[in-house]
């Protein structure tokens, strides 16, 4: 399996992701604030497929997003995020299934 992360052409995209996008998008969206962002993050789990890697759409997050709710997102399939009226915002949470 060849090195995705760590090399120069990755460091070179995700700082070009930081650069043009400097706050957590998850923080945002869930009106947290402004909260600088320190990960590029691929929005789709690439799965170490090369093309996937190099040219999926990427997403600016903090590391509490990255390390703990993204990671969970992808482990579960579903967010588990809770809104204002105390349901979870992600339809796919098993609450919404039948």
């Amino acid at each position: 399996m060849r090195r995705l992360h760590g090399t120069q052409r990755w460091r070179r995209i995700a700082k070009h992701q930081l650069r043009v996008s400097p706050l957590c998008e998850m923080c945002l969206r869930e009106g947290r604030g402004p909260v600088p962002a320190t990960c590029a993050d691929h929005v789709t789990p690439h799965g170490n497929d090369p093309h996937k890697f190099w040219f999926g759409r990427l997403q600016s997050l903090c590391d509490h997003c990255h390390n703990s709710r993204k990671k969970d997102i992808e482990r579960l399939d579903y967010d588990r995020t809770v809104g204002v009226d105390g349901l979870p915002v992600d339809r796919n949470h098993p609450v919404y299934r039948q």
